[in-house]
């Protein structure tokens, strides 16, 4: 079974299982560091809260020098060099002391993250041709559900254990696997770094049709949050659900997108069928809005049979929704730059989570069905708006190309 959730051989398989690794490592530790932060290093929650913001708008801040770096010296050595930095850094935490010194490891890992990622992607489109993209990208969202899932399930037999000691050996495991994945990485073939050209460096910040892509697309991922934020609160104050119902939801979206995600990101390599593919991802996620508004008022039963079928409703859309999102950023961006493009991409998700939580608690829990009609609209026009977006940046890449050749 495992075969059959892996790649069929090569940089893909080998990516794949570099993926697999830093993964679990994540998983155990999005689970815990809250906790080593309130219990181990005795900081408030509005500390822990203050650093983990300030170190999200680091990552925003270098994301795109960052992709830059990984195009100039080439995203292999980048993805190499960060994850090992990414080790000790993250053993820093075992010697932090004061909320200062929490802040300062935190934003120093924010930036080698940043780092790591924009090379991870970059190193995506340098191994694989534009057709193989999309399905790789699949492939890495799959088995990084069933890691970081692993993950949780190891969090979860620290918490039983419940001591300092179980939270700094969850560090010392994480960080052993930020330095397993740099080391990992030495088996993929280097991707060849892409020399200065004359003119402004940072390209992606004038390319305007890109950056209203990315805007859109950080837009529509704020639907990531709501299984995880939004949802569980709805259910507990809104419904007569059980609340196992949470639990039930959040296991169906993690078995539907192992199963499915490759066979849905099928047909979303050219930028066009992408964005047609994010349109309809967009009809899904709002379906699935309808559905959960519909839960409140209702017996236990119905609101249980309801939110499931939201919920598959909903990773239908998360599924086709993400290939068009990975279809667009790779079709859209100029192969010489594929570091920075990819590194800007990110950003728009990025602030799609950090705006979510607020923005979708204050439609669902303060206006119930109002808010979910509202969210379910808003899906529909920014999926709309998609295939308008691409076809600009199309022809003005088209134009860019005719004025190079002429």
């Amino acid at each position: 079974m495992l075969s059959r959730l892996l790649p069929s051989g090569g940089p893909a398989r080998v990516l794949t299982g570099i993926t697999l690794v830093h993964t679990l490592g994540q998983g155990l530790w999005m689970a815990l560091s809250a906790i080593y932060a309130t219990t181990v290093l005795d900081l408030t929650p509005g500390q822990f809260g203050v650093g983990v913001g300030i170190a999200a708008g680091m990552a925003l801040a270098v994301s795109t020098p960052t992709g830059l770096l990984a195009d100039r010296v080439g995203p292999r050595s980048v993805q190499i060099w960060s994850f090992l930095a990414l080790g000790p850094l993250t053993a820093a935490l075992l010697a932090v002391d004061g909320f200062a010194q929490y802040v300062v490891v935190l934003s120093v890992q924010a930036v080698a993250y940043s780092a790591s990622r924009s090379a991870r992607m970059a190193m995506v489109a340098g191994l694989f041709p534009a057709a193989e993209r999309v399905s790789v990208r699949a492939y890495l969202r799959a088995t990084s559900n069933v890691s970081v899932s692993v993950g949780a399930a190891l969090a979860g037999l620290l918490l039983v254990v419940d001591s300092d000691q179980a939270y700094r050996l969850a560090v010392v495991f994480n960080a052993a696997t930020y330095l397993a994945t740099g080391l990992l990485t030495l088996l993929l073939p280097a991707v060849p770094a892409q020399p200065a050209r004359p003119g402004p460096a940072l390209i992606v910040l004038r390319d305007r049709p890109y950056l209203a892509f990315i805007a859109l697309d950080g837009l529509l991922s704020m639907h990531n949050l709501l299984l995880d934020v939004v949802l569980p609160l709805w259910i507990l104050h809104h419904t007569d659900a059980p609340r196992w119902t949470i639990a039930a939801i959040l296991l169906t979206n993690t078995v539907t997108v192992v199963l499915l995600q490759v066979r849905a990101a099928r047909g979303t390599d050219e930028p066009r069928a992408a964005a047609r593919a994010s349109r309809s991802g967009s009809l899904c996620l709002a379906v699935a809005c309808l559905v959960f508004a519909a839960t409140g008022g209702v017996s236990a039963a119905v609101a249980g049979a309801l939110l499931l079928l939201g919920a598959l409703a909903h990773v239908l859309g998360e599924m086709r929704q993400s290939a068009g999102s990975w279809g667009m950023s790779f079709g859209l961006a100029p192969e010489h730059a594929q570091g920075q493009y990819q590194g800007t991409y990110a950003m728009g998700a990025d602030l799609g989570k950090m705006i979510a939580p607020a923005l979708l608690t204050w439609l669902v829990i303060e206006h119930g069905t109002l808010g979910w009609l509202s969210m379910a609209v808003g899906f529909v026009l920014i999926g709309a708006a998609m295939p308008a977006v691409v076809n600009r940046a199309l022809r003005g890449n088209k134009t860019a190309s005719e004025f190079v050749a002429a």
